[in-house]
């Protein structure tokens, strides 16, 4: 093993407050489109309230930045894309989309995440079942700080294909891998 110099300069990962599933007002970080597989990956942060920063201050302590959907615009989900697009523009006034994705970074938008199940096919908890947060639904900021959003209960594994039947994991393209659940058909 390499030795690692500066040991004692290293801060321990800590424990820090898991975000609860939920409806939360959320800012546009970064996003990443994949012409091939016609879709956008959208990374965010908390924006608001209680959890504000609580993805920026997760990848400060683990290295990981945990927020992030994907948004399709192929043909058969144009309907979701333009969903989400509108959601952006009546959470920023100032919002026109204008098919340059790299003007929706700094806008606000309303999430709702919900619980699913999975099975990591890498890593120490490879085989086991875990939960985590998905993005299952976007509305304007408003509605989220109005309360005007219902979460669904936890996604259980049984209604899920497992990862080595997810038709867009391609290792090969030298892309990014889309999660089936979070393109909307």
């Amino acid at each position: 093993m390499k030795q690692i110099n500066n040991w004692n300069e290293i801060k321990e990962a800590g424990e820090f407050e898991s975000l609860p599933a939920g409806g939360y007002v959320a800012v546009i970080k970064n996003v990443e489109d994949d012409p091939q597989k016609e879709c956008l990956k959208i990374s965010f942060d908390i924006a608001e309230g209680q959890y504000k920063d609580y993805y920026l201050e997760l990848y400060k302590s683990m290295n990981f930045w945990g927020g992030s959907f994907y948004r399709s615009y192929k043909e058969t989900a144009q309907s979701f894309f333009k969903g989400f697009i509108t959601a952006v523009e009546e959470s920023n006034s100032s919002f026109k989309w204008n098919w340059d994705e790299q003007k929706l970074k700094g806008q606000r938008i309303g999430i709702v995440l919900r619980e699913e199940e999975y099975i990591p096919q890498q890593g120490p908890n490879a085989g086991k079942v875990r939960t985590r947060l998905i993005v299952d639904e976007v509305r304007s900021a408003d509605k989220i700080r109005k309360g005007d959003y219902k979460v669904k209960e936890k996604k259980l594994l049984k209604n899920q294909l497992p990862a080595n039947n997810n038709p867009f994991n391609d290792s090969n393209s030298g892309s990014f891998d889309i999660p089936e659940d979070d393109i909307q058909f």
